[in-house]
This record gives C-alpha cells, sequence and structure tokens, in this order.
C-alpha cells in the first residue's frame, strides 16, 4: 500500500514535524510580507509581453500561406498560449496576485485560454488536488481517471491500452483537463447526471462554444483567403501548448520520488503533516530562467504544492529556503532533468499498463510507489520518551557528525541494505549453479564409468560364449 503514517516514513516524530510546519509557516509569512511593486511589475509585464506575442503571431498569421510566416507565427503563438496557460492562466487562477486588488489580475474575474471554465478549474483542482495530493480515492488528479500510476489501484483490463491513452491526453490535455474538472464540477455541486440544463453544463458548453469558435473560426476568418493555413497554425500552437503543459504536469507528480498516500493518512493531519505530505508527493525538474518561465515556474512543484497561491516569481528564492530544511531534516529534495523526470512518469505509465503478476516490486517498495513498510526490519524507528517527556527516535542522531537522520539518510540504508541482499542472493545463486554443475559432472562421470562397466562386462560375456562354443565345437 502507499504510505499510511507519515511520521513513520519520513523518520521524523510528531515533534519535529510540527517544528518543520512553523518553519515553512515563517517562510510564508517573509514572502507575504516583502510583496510590492517589484512583483507587481513583474506579472503587469508578463501580461503585456504575453498579449504582444499573440497579437504578432495573429499578425503574421495574416500572410500564413507562406511557408515562413505560417512558421514564425506558429511559433510567436504557441509561445503566448504557452505563456497565458502557465504563468497567467494557473497562477493568476491559484489567487497568486489577489493581493494587488487588481480586479483584472484576480483569480475570480480570469478567464483564461483554455477550453475548460476557470470556475470549474479552480473549483476542482485547487480544493480536489491541492487539499489531498497524492491521496488515493480523493485527488482527482492522481491518474486523472484514466491512467493507473500506482499499483495500489487494482489493476483492470482496461489498463492495457493506457500507453495509447496516454499519448491521446498529451495531445488534447487542455480538453481531458476541461471533461476531468466539469466531471468533479457536477459531483461537488450534486447535479443529476441527466440534467441537462444544469448550471456547469451550462458553463461548460458556453465556454466551449466561444473557445472553439475563436481559435477555428473567428481568427482564421479575419484573415481571409488564408483561412485554411491559420485554422492550422492555430491548431499546431494548441497542440504544442497542450503537449508542454502535459509534460510539465507529469514531471511535477509522477517521477519517481513523488509519494501517494492511503486515505489514513488525512485522519487527524496536522498542518505539519500536510506540509510534509506536499513535500513528499511532489517532484521538481532543473530549469534555467527561461524555461522556469515558461512553465510557470511548475519546475519547483515542491514549493507550489506548499505554497500554491504565493507569486511564482519567489519560488526560486522559496527554493533555496525549502532545500535547507530539507537538509535540516534530512528529507529527500526530489529533482532531476526535464528529461529523466518524464521519462520516470513514462516507464510508470507503460509499467502498471500490466497485471501485477508481471511486475517484480510490490506496492510497499516500488520506484513510483513505497510505504513505511520498505523500512520494515531495516531502519523503522521507534520513538523513545527522554525523562523531561520530549520525544526523539532512538536513531534520530548520528552519533559520528551529531547530524540528524531522517528520512534521507533512511532511503540510503535501505537501498544499501537491498543492495546487499542482492549481492548475497546473487551469490546464493552462483554457488547453487556451481553446486548443480558439479554433481551434473559427477553424475556423468558415474554414468561414463556405468557404460564401461557394462562394456566391460558384455566383453566378458562375449569372450565366456565364444570360449564355450569353441571347447563345443572341439567336443564334437
Amino acid at each position: 500500500m502507499a504510505i499510511t503514517d507519515i511520521k513513520a516514513f519520513a523518520h521524523l516524530t510528531a515533534t519535529d514535524i510540527e517544528t518543520l510546519g512553523h518553519e515553512l509557516d515563517s517562510v510564508r509569512r517573509s514572502v507575504e510580507q516583502s510583496l510590492g511593486e517589484r512583483d507587481a511589475n513583474y506579472i503587469r509585464r508578463t501580461i503585456a509581453a504575453q498579449r504582444a506575442l499573440e497579437v504578432a503571431g495573429r499578425a503574421v498569421l495574416f500572410g500564413s500561406r507562406n511557408r515562413w510566416a505560417w512558421v514564425t507565427g506558429t511559433a510567436l503563438l504557441s509561445v503566448a498560449k504557452i505563456i497565458e496557460n502557465m504563468e497567467l492562466g494557473h497562477n493568476i487562477s491559484h489567487g497568486q496576485w489577489d493581493w494587488m486588488n487588481d480586479p483584472e489580475i484576480h483569480s475570480s474575474s480570469w478567464e483564461w485560454d483554455m477550453t475548460g471554465p476557470s470556475a470549474q478549474w479552480r473549483r476542482a483542482h485547487n480544493y480536489s488536488h491541492h487539499t489531498y495530493t497524492n491521496v488515493l480515492g480523493k485527488d482527482e488528479d492522481l491518474g486523472f481517471g484514466i491512467l493507473r500510476m500506482t499499483r495500489d489501484e487494482p489493476w483492470r483490463p482496461l489498463h492495457l491500452v493506457q500507453p495509447v491513452a496516454n499519448l491521446i491526453l498529451a495531445a488534447t490535455f487542455e480538453w481531458g483537463i476541461a471533461l476531468h474538472d466539469w466531471s468533479i464540477e457536477k459531483e461537488l455541486s450534486g447535479v443529476p447526471p441527466r440534467q441537462l440544463r444544469s448550471e456547469p453544463n451550462v458553463v461548460f458548453g458556453r465556454k466551449i462554444a466561444r473557445q472553439v469558435a475563436k481559435d477555428f473560426v473567428f481568427y482564421p476568418a479575419l484573415t481571409g483567403p488564408a483561412f485554411t493555413s491559420t485554422l492550422k497554425a492555430n491548431a499546431t500552437a494548441n497542440l504544442v501548448r497542450n503537449l508542454w503543459a502535459y509534460a510539465v504536469i507529469f514531471c511535477g507528480h509522477f517521477p519517481d520520488g513523488a509519494e501517494k498516500f492511503t486515505i489514513e493518512q488525512l485522519e487527524d493531519e496536522t498542518s505539519g503533516e500536510w506540509y510534509l505530505r506536499q513535500m513528499l508527493g511532489s517532484a521538481n525538474f532543473k530549469a534555467g530562467p527561461t524555461m522556469a518561465f515558461m512553465s510557470g515556474n511548475l519546475c519547483y512543484q515542491i514549493e507550489h504544492h506548499l505554497f500554491p497561491d504565493l507569486p511564482s516569481n519567489r519560488y526560486p528564492e522559496v527554493a533555496a529556503r525549502v532545500r535547507e530544511l530539507c537538509d535540516k531534516y534530512d528529507l529527500p529534495y526530489t529533482t532531476g532533468s526535464l528529461g529523466k523526470q518524464y521519462l520516470l512518469a513514462f516507464r510508470t505509465i507503460h509499467k502498471l499498463a500490466l497485471p501485477d503478476r508481471f511486475l517484480r516490486r510490490t506496492s510497499d517498495n516500488a520506484p513510483e510507489t513505497s510505504s513505511e513498510r520498505k523500512f520494515a526490519g531495516i531502519t523503522l524507528p521507534t520513538p523513545v520518551t527522554n525523562w523531561n517527556g520530549t520525544e526523539h527516535l532512538h536513531w534520530s542522531i548520528d552519533p559520528a557528525t551529531g547530524r540528524r537522520r531522517g528520512l534521507r539518510s533512511a532511503l540510503h540504508e535501505a537501498k544499501t541494505v537491498l543492495q546487499e541482499k542482492a549481492r548475497h542472493e546473487k551469490e546464493v545463486l552462483r554457488e547453487a549453479k556451481r553446486t548443480l554443475k558439479e554433481k551434473a559432472r559427477h553424475e556423468k562421470e558415474v554414468l561414463r564409468e556405468a557404460k564401461r562397466s557394462l562394456k566391460e562386462k558384455a566383453k566378458a560375456e562375449r569372450e565366456s560364449l565364444r570360449r564355450e562354443y569353441q571347447l563345443r565345437r572341439a567336443a564334437k
């Protein structure tokens, strides 16, 4: 199963976790207190740049029957759509800029350039995903309802096609998100499935009509004779935006190290445990300033899950402080290159398409899913209460360095133990192979000796028969 006891898995006491929570609260307060004109200028410049790119792209597409004009216009429009989706629509809808009290840049009024209504996304994403991050049965974003991303989910024959479903989801990501959020909105609103004129259905239908008309009718029609080539350019820009958004999201949620949790973890979950769940259930990828900007700073997915409503331009400085806390509490900080993180997620998608009988690991000790039970018999700590009532773990301080030993050390120790176990099993198999070879050689020698004995016996019997025959002839 996935993690049921985050304290045991993280090798931290309840006191450790609450102290960690207080330190993360301090990070939040320091950022909130320092917000000001610099941040406001950042988002306004971003909006201006995005709009300039879109206008330039659509202007160039008036000549889209020319090959280079088509390529240039499509590239400009693709970049504009990516920025609008990642750094503007996603982050503004999280309320990251509500502190400005600007009605144009407010989560309640911003409508993004995507198929699904922003309001439905905000309710489904901000509530379902960010409250219950990676909790099985609560986080609807865990596989988006069509992909099996943990062995805790029972395998079904339908999962055999999930490699194909994954490709379709990537290409149509905005539609997958829209349908996903629409379904959650109806569920949260208690709307009967057959009530076609329900508010969620009406709002959803109107947004689809506006979005399709804008990209595939209105703007192509403005270019007159270039209608068809502009239509193709808009479709291509949407595809590029979908593929990029899909890759960024999957790299932040599904590589190895982005842990999953059972619903039991939510029972009496404290603020500190919520913070810790966000840290352990998310993953970053390495990016320079340009890639970070194009990803909406979601290359800092850990920081985003910790503080989803803090302005995204502050995530790099927040990340430095989160790393320091990970070092202090000996917690892993899951990150890697964009390619590596996606390949890990890609491997999980294809691996879990198969029935469990074809998989080597268990759901307690698999690269994509693990639990506190993976440490059973290795490092699982036992809380100890001192004479003064303070709680600690019997192994929590390294006697050699005086540093805290937590999950990072436990994972390293577990890996070492497993490698030693694998080495021992390999040696046992090698010895068994040698024994079998020796046994086979001995049996072969025994058979060869038996064969020689039989030959000798047969030769002696033939010789005896020959002599007897000769004596009978002589007697006659």
